[in-house]
């Protein structure tokens, strides 16, 4: 796991290098590594979960959780902005030097996912060429989108909330859905996408 390299190898915490090598360069003000901490800061969305209980449909309230278990793969909490802004700062070559942006953009041999050393290759065809993205989400109640151009100026962050323990999204149609907003932000609204039209 990155966060224990991370540790061993500088003597400091994973916490603490986040904020000197990220979050103060950057001014990511609004974003933290929560640890053990269950509140989230300031006004912030509620995720929510739905569930069956004895034939009835639930639906509660679960903003208040502990993302211990995914320190160092997903404990952050943020905002669009401070997303908007990191991954235009990953891709325009600030945070890394051009070999390892390289190495992070290059598609793991064989994978069906275009999936990287942290980054994901999405091709939206040969009108609209490549973003870069990573998405993500703890187990239950919230994710968020982070798409970018290749030279980091075009971005797209979104925010999140679950609400269906079937599908963990919104709504049934969810993908498709976010390919149709990726396509209007990276292809002036060119309808269909490379894999809708394989």
């Amino acid at each position: 796991m990155a966060l224990l390299l991370i540790e061993k190898v500088t003597g400091r915490s994973y916490a603490e290098e986040m904020k000197r090598r990220i979050l103060r360069p950057l001014g990511l003000t609004a974003t933290v590594v929560p640890g053990n901490r269950t509140e989230l800061p300031g006004p912030h969305a509620h995720g929510y979960y739905r569930f069956q209980d004895a034939g009835r449909q639930k639906t509660v309230d679960i903003s208040r959780q502990n993302l211990s278990l995914l320190a160092g793969a997903g404990d952050l909490i943020s905002t669009t902005q401070d997303l908007a802004t990191f991954i235009s700062a990953l891709n325009s070559g600030k945070l890394l030097p051009a070999p390892l942006l390289a190495e992070m953009r290059k598609p793991y041999p064989g994978g069906e996912l275009g999936y990287g050393f942290g980054l994901f290759v999405q091709d939206l065809g040969p009108d609209c060429g490549t973003v870069y993205q990573h998405n993500g989400s703890p187990p239950h109640g919230y994710g968020a989108l982070m798409y970018s151009s290749p030279d980091g100026r075009k971005t797209l962050t979104a925010s999140v909330t679950w609400v269906d323990e079937a599908t963990r999204g919104p709504a049934k149609d969810f993908q498709k859905l976010v390919n149709t907003l990726v396509q209007e932000e990276f292809c002036g609204g060119q309808a269909g996408s490379a894999d809708e039209e394989r």
